[in-house]
């Protein structure tokens, strides 16, 4: 990759040595499981004024760049930060929460926790300690649901912005099926998360999601009432649940008897369209898959929380095949590590129970791209992160395959660069993670 434009002044130039990899397009749109893979065994990534200036080769940068001393990372990986595509921030305090299926998960765990985010000093705490873990697991940007609590999402984005972290939430908005304390009228919430917008939307790295958040706790005019917010402050996102359990599935089938699926309720209220992000997507027909696809709609896949909730497993390659954009989320709370490497893992293992003679399960390159250009273009943000391209945002991770004895026991013998993936995703975790590097730095 060739660098910019330079003048002779290489002052404020910031230059890492390592294995750089990250990914141009997305290896699902190609028999070759490498297409659109870019790796560099030995590789320079420069940064200037927080972007990236260029990555290349060692010896080729080098020359240009004689007087730069690089930071030393050889032996390990540069990757694009990773991105999260959906997690619940008031949530992190019920992780490993026992027994149950979705809805009575959130009627025992959920909303007695959203609760606490009331008081502005719980919600400070819990902001800081929730940037924390994203940043300490390599997640550089992330998708967040928050609370109902105009208070909660403003100390969230305040934790992130101290960073300048480039995070995306919004107000949770409920007018039914939750307990009164969390519920705020259809006006309400439109005026709160106005509010919100205005203040925060844009504002450095940090962006807004109207974020009602499910069918289920919400009205028609609650819906109507997202979709007026969006009308209003089009380049935010939708960010959303959509088809996670059956018993969810029967519900919304009661509660919407007018709509022909659970994607219909969303579309009959104008909330299906590019800028759309649906968590989950479990339990979706055929015509669902068309309308997503049809509408530039995106889907999270969200595997960890799908099995500790047993809520099923997602069909991802299905998809794919019908050219929709799938991120991956951690999910948490009920999803059990802010790691997207356990994350991809668990990812993994779900696709090999769709595997077919022409599709095998979710290979390491489709699963790194999902965590970082893929999940880049499930947001809208591919031309702003997700990989190593002059004029990006300089976001990166530093990972360690041979971070702990069994790691590299598994590496041993100088690995082809998918079985060095592979290995990493099945066996890492967060003492995988050597740096975090956001544009701010």
């Amino acid at each position: 990759m060739e660098p910019r434009k330079q003048t002779a002044d290489h002052r404020g130039i910031e230059a890492y040595r390592g294995s750089l990899l990250d990914f141009t397009d997305d290896p699902a749109t190609s028999t070759d499981p490498s297409s659109g893979v870019r790796f560099i065994e030995d590789g320079l990534l420069l940064i200037q004024d927080q972007r990236i200036l260029a990555s290349g080769p060692t010896p080729q940068l080098s020359q240009s760049y004689p007087e730069l001393e690089p930071t030393d990372y050889r032996g390990k990986l540069i990757l694009p930060g990773f991105i999260d595509c959906h997690l619940h921030y008031p949530q992190m305090a019920i992780i490993g929460s026992y027994g149950e299926a979705l809805l009575p998960w959130l009627e025992r765990y959920t909303f007695p926790a959203e609760s606490r985010f009331a008081h502005s000093a719980h919600c400070t705490m819990m902001a800081e300690l929730f940037v924390q873990e994203l940043l300490r697991n390599g997640t550089s940007t992330a998708l967040v649901m928050a609370s109902s609590h105009p208070q909660g999402v403003e100390s969230l984005f305040a934790a992130a912005e101290r960073r300048g972290m480039r995070l995306i939430s919004g107000l949770t908005m409920m007018d039914r099926g939750a307990p009164s304390e969390l519920l705020l009228s259809p006006e309400k919430s439109r005026q709160e998360a106005s509010k919100l917008i205005k203040r925060w939307h844009k504002h450095g790295r940090l962006s807004y999601a109207i974020s009602p958040r499910f069918a289920l706790t919400s009205t028609r005019e609650g819906l109507r009432a997202a979709a007026a917010l969006r009308q209003e402050f089009p380049d935010t996102l939708l960010h959303t649940h959509l088809a996670e359990n059956t018993q969810e599935l029967a519900r919304v089938a009661e509660l919407f008897p007018e709509a022909r699926n659970y994607l219909d309720v969303y579309r009959q209220a104008g909330l299906v369209g590019p800028g759309s992000v649906f968590a989950h997507g479990i339990h979706l027909s055929e015509e669902e898959h068309h309308c997503l696809a049809e509408n530039r709609a995106t889907l999270v896949h969200c595997p960890s929380s799908n099995l500790f909730l047993g809520s099923g497993l997602c069909n991802v390659a299905e998809a794919l095949r019908r050219g929709i954009t799938v991120g991956l989320g951690s999910d948490v709370g009920a999803g059990t590590s802010f790691s997207l490497l356990k994350t991809m893992a668990e990812a993994y293992k779900i696709s090999t129970f769709h595997r077919s003679p022409s599709q095998g399960p979710l290979s390491p390159f489709q699963a790194f791209y999902m965590a970082t250009l893929g999940g880049a273009k499930c947001l809208g943000l591919d031309q702003v992160i997700g990989n190593f391209t002059p004029g990006k945002e300089a976001d990166f991770i530093v990972l360690d395959p041979r971070a702990t004895p069994i790691q590299a026991l598994r590496c041993e013998g100088e690995p082809a660069l998918e079985e060095l993936l592979f290995s990493l995703l099945i066996l890492g975790d967060d003492r995988s993670v050597v740096r975090t590097h956001i544009a701010a730095d």
